[in-house]
C-alpha cells in the first residue's frame, strides 16, 4: 500500500509541475489516467481491507439529503433547527460521532436530512471514518455543505474531498458511449466538434484501463477527466447546495463583502439565531426538483390535503408505481387537471409527464 501512495504522490507532484499546453496534453492525459488507476487501487485495497462497520441508516422521506462539513461548523444545530431530530451540540470538535437523522417538512414534503460526522481533510482516503461517511453521501439525493463563514477555506477542501471521492457536484454525467468490442480497436465517432481530446489521446486512456476495443460515441466535447470519469463508471452526479453558517458573527457590511468575493450561489445563515432558514428550505426544495401531485379518486373531489411527492419529469405511470404496482397492470387512462393538461379532465396514457400541482385520476379496469 505505502508503494501505491507513493506512486500517486510522485503523479500528483509531476502533473502540478507540467505546464499544460498542446505540446504537453498527451502526456498530462496519460499521467491523470495513470493517477486515477492508481487511486481506484488504493481504495479498494483500504475497503478490503477495513472491517468497520457502516453507519446503518434507514433512508426515510421522499427525498433524503446529507449534511456535509467540518467539525464545528454547526452541523448538529443547524439539523435540530431543520428537523426534530436530537443530535447533540457541542464547541468542540466530533460532537457527532454517528449518523443522526431527522425530518424537514417542506410544502407537503418529508425531507430526510442526514447529519454525519465532520469530514476531515484526507477523508476520501479513508482518514477518520472518511470512506463510511462518503459512502453513504454517495446514497442521497443532494449534499448540503455547511460551512463556518470565518472559515471559507473549507468550501475548496470539502468539494475536493467529495470529488476525490468520486462525488460530481452540480453537473450531468458526460454524454459519452462506450461499447467494448471483441475485435476492430478503438473506433471513435462524434455528433460534436471535440476540442479538447483528440483521438490519439482517448486511445492511450482507454488502453491505461485495459480496454483496445471499443466503440466511443461522443455527443458532447468533454475533458480528459470527463473521459476517465466514464470509463470507470463509478461517479456520482449530485446536485448540492451550499450555505454559510454563523454570520450572526458578521456585520452587515462584513457579510456583504464576503458574499461579493464568492463564485457561485451561497445561502448565508445562522443555525443558531435561525436567520434565514426559510431560504435555505426553499433552496434544497428547489434542488430535489420535487413536484407535488394530487390525486382524484374517481367520481371523487379531489384530496388536496396530502399530495404524492415526486420527482420533476415524473410520468404518470410513475405515479401508478407510487401508489400501487397493479394500477398500471389495469391502466385504461387518467384524466388530468393542471398545467400539463390542454384542457380540464384531458385523457393521457402512461408516458404523460406531469407538472406540479397536476390533479390526476387514475381509470383503471375493474
Amino acid at each position: 500500500m505505502g508503494d501505491l501512495v507513493e506512486k500517486i504522490r510522485e503523479i500528483e507532484e509531476e502533473i502540478s509541475n507540467t505546464p499544460y499546453n498542446k505540446a504537453t496534453q498527451h502526456h498530462v492525459g496519460r499521467l491523470k489516467a495513470k493517477l486515477a488507476k492508481l487511486k481506484e487501487q488504493l481504495t479498494k485495497k483500504k475497503s478490503s481491507g477495513s472491517r468497520r462497520e457502516g453507519f446503518g441508516v434507514r433512508k426515510d422521506g421522499d427525498a433524503s439529503i446529507v449534511l456535509v462539513g467540518f467539525p464545528s461548523s454547526g452541523k448538529s444545530t443547524l439539523l435540530n433547527r431543520l428537523t426534530q431530530a436530537k443530535s447533540r451540540t457541542g464547541s468542540y470538535e466530533f460532537t457527532t460521532l454517528d449518523a443522526i437523522p431527522g425530518i424537514m417538512e417542506y410544502k407537503s414534503a418529508r425531507i430526510q436530512i442526514l447529519d454525519l460526522p465532520g469530514i476531515i481533510e484526507g477523508s476520501y482516503s479513508g482518514r477518520g471514518r472518511g470512506r463510511e461517511i462518503l459512502s453513504i453521501v454517495r446514497t442521497t439525493d443532494l449534499v448540503l455543505i455547511l460551512v463556518d463563514v470565518n472559515k471559507l477555506q473549507q468550501i475548496g477542501k470539502i468539494k475536493k474531498e467529495l470529488y476525490e471521492a468520486g462525488l460530481r457536484l452540480d453537473i450531468k454525467k458526460p454524454n459519452i458511449r462506450i461499447r467494448r468490442v471483441d475485435r476492430g480497436g478503438i473506433k471513435v465517432t462524434s455528433s460534436v466538434e471535440l476540442g479538447n481530446l483528440d483521438e490519439k489521446m482517448i486511445k492511450e486512456i482507454l488502453s491505461t484501463y485495459g480496454i483496445h476495443s471499443a466503440e466511443v460515441i461522443f455527443h458532447q466535447d468533454a475533458t480528459v477527466d470527463e473521459l476517465i470519469d466514464v470509463v470507470l463508471d463509478n461517479r456520482t452526479y449530485i446536485p448540492s447546495v451550499t450555505a454559510l453558517n454563523k454570520i450572526d458573527t458578521l456585520s452587515s457590511e462584513q457579510l456583504r463583502r464576503v458574499l461579493k468575493s464568492l463564485d457561485g450561489e451561497f445561502v448565508p445563515v445562522s443555525a443558531k439565531k435561525g436567520i434565514n432558514l426559510e431560504k435555505l428550505k426553499k433552496k434544497i426544495y428547489g434542488k430535489l426538483h420535487l413536484i407535488r401531485i394530487y390525486m382524484k379518486p374517481q367520481g371523487e373531489k379531489a384530496d388536496l390535503e396530502k399530495p404524492l411527492i415526486m420527482k420533476r419529469g415524473s410520468t404518470v405511470r410513475d405515479v401508478c408505481w407510487a401508489i400501487h404496482r397493479d394500477f398500471e397492470k389495469n391502466f385504461r387512462y387518467a384524466r388530468i387537471w393542471g398545467e400539463s393538461a390542454k384542457h380540464l379532465g384531458q385523457k393521457k396514457g402512461l408516458d404523460h409527464v406531469l407538472r406540479d400541482g397536476d390533479v390526476v385520476s387514475i381509470i383503471i379496469n375493474k
